[in-house]
């Protein structure tokens, strides 16, 4: 069988990873301070406090543990079935719990990459600083800010939206944030499952989800995303 599981931030919330949403990562911090390639350009002061913030993010990524739903869905794969998992999530935990098909669209915290060189892509596990020099330029967080295309957008979405994908597995992303998105809302999978603790109140048919209602089997499991998952998972694995 052929899955695509495409994952947000709420599957690593359970792992102690906080999300972008109210309540999450962003309060009291401006997205553009940090988030933003504009900020990046605005020079030394601008530049340390975006990766002083990284370097946070990449110790906490080092301290998580992943749970009982990246090791479901590495269980998935190693009872042989093909998956590929499409994330938004910067963090490691799909590789670490044993998925050995992972695409970032959003980059990865653990590693790095020269300012003036997006292909040269370096494993990073320290804190980033000033000063840091690959190649004579500074190193940057390998992480896609706005204002900055997705380099990795176009595979992801070819994975996503190939004839012979049986299932679709959407967890723990709102699915707002385009173009992300459309790997989700372009699938042409057999059977869809969308996995979302609190849903919108009319399930799939409103919010971003109504994008994905017209598919003609599309579930939604009310479920946190470790325990969504192992639903999900244990139907193809009896």
């Amino acid at each position: 069988m052929k899955v695509v599981v495409f994952s947000g931030a709420g599957v690593s919330k359970e792992s102690g990873l906080d999300t972008f949403r109210k309540g999450g990562l962003w309060d009291g911090m401006s997205v553009n301070e940090v988030a933003n390639i504009q900020s990046w350009w605005a020079g030394p002061v601008s530049q340390q406090r975006m990766l002083d913030f990284y370097n946070h993010r990449r110790r906490e990524c080092l301290n998580a543990k992943p749970n009982a739903a990246h090791l479901a869905l590495a269980e998935l794969e190693k009872a042989g079935h093909e998956v590929t998992v499409i994330t938004q999530n910067v963090d490691n935990l799909h590789e670490r719990a044993g998925s050995t098909k992972v695409m970032h669209l959003h980059g990865e915290i653990m590693k790095g990459r020269p300012d003036d060189d997006e292909d040269m892509i370096i494993d990073w596990k320290e804190d980033m600083n000033l000063g840091d020099l690959v190649n004579g330029s500074q190193v940057r967080p390998y992480i896609v800010w706005f204002g900055e295309g997705l380099p990795r957008f176009e595979p992801a979405y070819q994975a996503a939206t190939e004839e012979d994908v049986d299932v679709l597995i959407v967890v723990g992303t709102t699915l707002e944030v385009g173009p992300a998105n459309l790997c989700a809302f372009h699938t042409r999978a057999k059977k869809v499952y969308v996995i979302d603790p609190d849903p919108p109140a009319f399930g799939v048919s409103s919010g971003y989800y109504s994008q994905l209602s017209p598919h003609p089997d599309c579930t939604v499991v009310t479920q946190k995303a470790s325990e969504g998952v192992r639903l999900v998972v244990d139907q193809f694995l009896s």
